[in-house]
């Protein structure tokens, strides 16, 4: 089993994110550090701080020289694909090929309320999500991209420099829809990412991840597959509940790091999570 870090970047500082994801850049057993991209905190007081995900990212991907990074995940409906595109591919360069493209449907009714950023239906949300993952994967791999969809049209579009890593960055998807966002991770995802919940429920869609796969032709081992591991503070815990999900074929475990983001935890947490591997 394989190990990364996450830390939302609500309710937090600058410095003490900072601080972490350069002492975690020094621990081999995590390989990536991942951020989320909201506008609003999602856990805890929705009115409280919160830094914009992409550009946190950017700036610790220059503070950083290792660990590979990304968002769990981009709310698609928040970008135009063709931005996020040129956002993936600078910040590839930047990073020198260490970034994973997190996408997701996109579901907090709250920030897009507020800021007039239509969300849409269900259906609407997982129709623009497969037209966008057509965009981006073109967009960050081919010379010239011409698109006629629902939500997106591009004639001739161009978007260079290409990142370092190819065909494109990896894409993770997050979600676990069993009928749309599933099926739709099988078709476009390298990655796909349970949001969290009991290995039985993680089992379950792993299970239909592979129907969808085999329903189109598509090698499942092709996908990488992790979830979120919460951290309570207590290593020993959460190396358990991080086995536990390894029993049932997760393969990387993103351990979520609340508030406060203590350089400290770090060292104790790597050393019992270096027991199951």
């Amino acid at each position: 089993m394989r190990f990364a870090f996450k830390t939302a970047p609500q309710h937090t500082t600058w410095t003490d994110m900072l601080a972490l994801w350069q002492a975690a850049d020094d621990i081999k057993l995590f390989e990536s550090g991942w951020t989320f991209d909201h506008f609003y905190p999602i856990v805890s007081d929705t009115n409280g701080p919160c830094l914009e995900g992409w550009t946190t990212l950017t700036a610790l991907a220059q503070a950083t020289r290792r660990v590979r990074l990304g968002t769990l995940v981009t709310g698609i409906h928040y970008r135009h694909p063709a931005v996020l595109a040129n956002m993936v591919s600078t910040l590839d360069i930047i990073s020198g090929g260490r970034v994973e493209l997190g996408i997701g449907a996109g579901w907090n009714e709250q920030e897009s309320g507020a800021y007039g950023i239509p969300l849409g239906t269900p259906r609407q949300r997982s129709d623009r999500l497969e037209e966008a993952c057509e965009v981006l994967i073109k967009l960050l791999s081919e010379e010239t991209t011409t698109f006629k969809g629902e939500y997106y049209q591009l004639v001739e579009a161009r978007n260079e420099p290409k990142g370092v890593q190819r065909p494109h960055p990896p894409i993770c998807i997050g979600g676990s829809g069993e009928r749309r966002t599933l099926r739709t991770a099988a078709r476009f995802a390298q990655h796909w990412n349970f949001v969290g919940g009991t290995p039985e429920q993680f089992a379950r869609k792993r299970e239909v991840l592979y129907a969808h796969c085999d329903d189109i032709g598509r090698d499942p081992a092709e996908i990488l597959l992790s979830s979120h591991v919460p951290f309570d503070g207590d290593p020993v815990a959460t190396a358990a509940t991080a086995a536990a999900l390894g029993d049932v074929g997760v393969q990387l475990g993103i351990v979520h790091i609340r508030p406060p983001h203590t350089p400290a935890i770090l060292e104790p947490l790597a050393n019992e999570l270096a027991q199951i591997r």
